[in-house]
């Protein structure tokens, strides 16, 4: 696989399928006010459209991510997870990230901003992006990755369930860093 470290610029737009087989969405919450528990979402799929010419303002990003495909690596707490406690999945099965406009912040870093709908409710967040490189995999398909993060406070989505410590605290954090390693390949013009 060949890669180049520096964006190249496109005459025309180009669109690229997320690859659901190379990419990860996952996230990190505080459980018990000191530990971690993180986890990802299996299922995705999604779409990035570069504009032309190093136009960034003109790129755009549409993923839909599966709710019961979350995965913590402990069956029971998925469960709990997948629940009307938190995401509800029967009644909100997907995530959803359309984008509203990217920035290029230069050095290879991007801002992009979107509506977030998750348990049936849109906000507005913004993504720290930056391309991990290009290249051609062994069968000629080109691809591209992108690292991106955020933090959301998940009570903004309705997701409020928790408990109370006999210590003090609460027993599920409210801030959820989300981290995105996505690799995806161009489409035919």
């Amino acid at each position: 696989m060949t890669t180049t470290a520096t964006p190249t610029r496109e005459t025309t737009a180009t669109t690229w399928s997320i690859d659901p087989t190379h990419s990860e969405v996952g996230f990190e919450i505080a459980h018990m006010m000191f530990a971690k528990v993180r986890g990802r979402f299996e299922e995705m799929e999604g779409t990035v459209r570069l504009g032309p010419d190093g136009a960034i303002d003109e790129s755009a990003v549409e993923a839909v991510i599966q709710v019961a495909s979350i995965s913590t690596g402990q069956e029971q707490r998925d469960e709990h997870l997948r629940s009307p406690d938190f995401f509800d999945a029967e009644q909100f099965p997907v995530l959803t990230f359309r984008s509203t406009g990217v920035r290029d912040l230069g050095d290879g870093e991007l801002a992009v901003q979107g509506e977030l709908t998750m348990h049936g409710v849109t906000k507005e967040v913004e993504l720290a992006v930056s391309e991990t490189g290009r290249g051609t995999d062994p069968w000629g398909n080109e691809r591209i990755g992108f690292s991106a993060s955020t933090v959301v406070d998940r009570r903004d989505f309705e997701l409020t369930w928790n408990q109370a410590l006999e210590t003090g605290g609460i027993l599920v954090g409210t801030d959820v860093k989300i981290r995105l390693e996505i690799q995806a390949v161009r489409q035919a013009d």
